[in-house]
């Protein structure tokens, strides 16, 4: 007996949420956790775009992170919600970790002095690919925000990635030797 991929329950436009109930594809809890699932997606693709150990390093844990967001987004029950964050050990510490992540690349960096054009290397312009669907993934969970309880270090750990896939970005250019077109 093998066990198929489909199950057609989401035929009709919507779509089952853990802990129970259905809502429509489009709901906001759905984009939500569609966006931040696009992420880690996205973020799969700039870590396997010409490896580079530190920055690749620093990602796989937010892979495994933006796991847990997404399952935690998927549910309306706040307890689970909480559990799923303590679970995956989602909160100050870790956003912590991401700023030390964002010192420690700043600190190979000149200072910003102007706009930076996104693009560069393969590797930098998928990190600004990243980034910006990381925002949209941030802007989706305030969206969601409006009408359920969502714990804040959800948003503020969104808000810090981005800036931590910026400045990756920014790195992988320097690393690699090429220059910033600045705007």
């Amino acid at each position: 007996m093998s066990t198929r991929i489909y199950t057609k329950t989401g035929d009709a436009g919507d779509t089952g949420l853990f802990g129970g109930g259905r809502v429509p594809k489009d709901h906001p809890r759905v984009s939500a956790y569609g966006d931040v699932d696009e992420l880690n997606a996205v973020i799969g693709v700039a870590r396997s775009v010409a490896t580079m150990p530190r920055i690749d390093e620093v990602l796989a844990p937010v892979q495994r992170d933006l796991f847990a967001l997404g399952s935690m987004l998927a549910t309306p029950d706040l307890e689970k919600m909480h559990a799923q964050l303590e679970k995956a050990r989602i909160g100050d510490a870790r956003v912590a970790q991401l700023e030390q992540a964002i010192d420690d690349g700043e600190a190979e960096l000149e200072p910003l002095k102007a706009f930076i054009m996104p693009g560069g290397t393969p590797k930098a312009a998928a990190l600004h690919v990243a980034r910006t669907v990381c925002r949209r993934a941030e802007r989706s969970v305030i969206h969601l925000q409006r009408e359920a309880e969502i714990p804040p270090i959800v948003i503020v750990y969104l808000n810090r990635l981005s800036d931590l896939l910026f400045v990756l970005a920014r790195v992988a250019n320097r690393r690699a030797g090429a220059g910033e077109v600045t705007w």
